[in-house]
C-alpha cells in the first residue's frame, strides 16, 4: 500500500537519528537546561535574526497551543480563529478545557483577514461577552494555503492597533516557507508575531515543537505554564539534539522543499485529469474532490484521508507528503490517478 495519509507516519530523518545515537550515552542535566537545547536555541535565534526571543521546546502541537494560549489569556479573554483552524477542529476542545472560548470565523481560503478580525471585535464590545485578546493563525493553514508577507503584515497591524496578541501555529512552517507562493522569510516572523512555534513533528523529527516568544508580557513566568501543562520534558536534551540538527546544513528548509515538490506532482496530475481541487494548495497537502467511486478505487492501493471540504456529492480527500516521501511512490500514485 502507498501511504499519503499524513506527514508524521514515519520515524525521523537519518540526520536526526544519527545525532541522537551519537549523543545517546552522554549524561546531561534535564528539563531543557542542557547544552544541546542551548545550541538549538542559538541556532533558531540566528535563523529568525532575533536574539531576544525566549524559546521553549515542547513535545507536540496541541500541547504547545494549549500552553501558549492559556498562559497568555486572562480568564475572561478569548482567541479568534478560523473555523478550519487546528485549535477549532483538531484538538478535542483543549483550549476550551482551560476556560477560554475560541471565537470561530469563516475564513477566506483558510485564512483570517483584518476585516474578519475587526468584525469580531465589534461584536464583542459588551462586557457580558468574552473579550478577544489573541488572534490565532497557522502557516501553512489547515487546508494547505499560505499567508503572504502583506497579509501577515496587515493582520499584525490590526492586532497591534487593537492590543491583541498574534499567535502563529507553525506546525508546517517549513512547508510554508519553501512554497512557491511564499514571499516571507523566517526572520520576518518576529516583526509580526507576539509568539509562534516552529514545528518539528511534521518536519522530520521524532517529536517536538519550538515555541518562540517575542512579546515580553507573554515571556513572564512562561516556564511555570510549561510545567503545569505537562510540557517540561525531563529528557529535554532529546528535543535539543533534534532541533539543533534540524537547523544545521539547511535541513529544515530541504525537508520543506522536498515535501512541496512531491505534493506538486500529485496536484498537477489531478489537475491534468480534470479532477476539481478542493483548495489551491502549493504546500505539502493536496485536497481534491473525489466521488465515492473514485475514493473506493484509490483506497485499494493508497492510504489517504477523507476530509470535510467536499462540494456537492463529492468528498474532499487529502494527500500529504513529507521528508520521507519517495518519488517512486509518487510516480505510482500518479499512474493510479491517471486511471481513475
Amino acid at each position: 500500500m502507498l501511504n499519503f495519509k499524513n506527514d508524521y507516519s514515519e520515524g525521523a530523518c537519518s540526520e536526526v537519528l544519527e545525532a541522537l545515537v551519537k549523543t545517546n550515552y552522554e549524561q546531561t542535566v534535564g528539563y531543557g537546561e542542557d547544552e544541546y537545547c542551548e545550541e538549538a536555541r542559538n541556532l533558531i535565534k540566528e535563523n529568525i535574526n532575533y536574539s531576544n526571543a525566549d524559546i521553549y521546546f515542547l513535545v507536540g502541537g496541541t500541547q504547545a497551543n494549549t500552553t501558549v494560549i492559556s498562559h497568555s489569556l486572562k480568564p475572561y479573554e478569548a482567541g479568534i480563529a478560523c473555523k478550519t483552524g487546528h485549535i477549532s477542529i483538531h484538538e478535542t476542545g483543549a483550549i476550551e478545557a482551560t476556560g477560554h472560548k475560541i471565537i470561530e470565523v469563516d475564513g477566506i481560503d483558510g485564512k483570517l483577514t483584518p476585516d474578519l478580525i475587526l468584525n469580531e471585535l465589534r461584536k464583542h464590545e459588551d462586557h457580558h461577552m468574552v473579550k478577544p485578546k489573541m488572534v490565532y493563525i497557522s502557516n501553512t493553514t489547515e487546508i494547505g494555503t499560505v499567508y503572504t508577507k502583506s497579509e501577515l503584515e496587515n493582520i499584525s497591524k490590526v492586532c497591534k492597533d487593537n492590543n491583541l496578541y498574534l499567535y502563529l501555529d507553525g506546525a508546517r512552517l517549513a512547508s510554508a516557507l519553501t512554497s512557491e507562493k511564499c514571499d516571507i522569510n523566517l526572520e520576518d516572523y518576529p516583526k509580526y508575531c507576539d509568539v509562534f512555534y516552529i514545528g518539528g513533528t511534521k518536519c522530520g523529527l521524532l517529536f517536538g515543537e519550538a515555541v518562540v516568544i517575542i512579546n515580553d508580557e507573554i515571556k513572564k513566568e512562561f516556564q511555570f505554564s510549561v510545567k503545569q501543562k505537562g510540557g517540561l520534558f525531563a529528557k529535554g536534551r532529546l528535543l535539543g539534539v533534534q532541533f539543533a540538527t534540524l537547523f544545521k546544513n539547511d535541513l529544515y528548509y530541504r525537508i520543506g522543499v522536498h515535501s512541496n515538490k512531491m505534493a506538486l506532482k500529485i496536484k498537477n496530475v489531478f489537475v491534468e485529469k480534470g479532477i476539481k481541487l478542493a483548495t489551491d494548495s502549493y504546500t505539502n497537502q493536496v485536497f481534491v474532490d473525489l466521488s465515492q467511486e473514485q475514493i473506493k478505487k484509490l483506497e485499494k492501493d493508497v492510504v489517504f484521508s477523507v476530509e470535510f471540504f467536499g462540494i456537492g456529492e463529492n468528498q474532499s480527500s487529502r494527500f500529504v507528503t513529507s521528508w520521507a516521501t519517495k518519488e517512486e511512490d509518487v510516480n505510482k500514485l500518479v499512474e493510479l490517478i491517471k486511471n481513475l
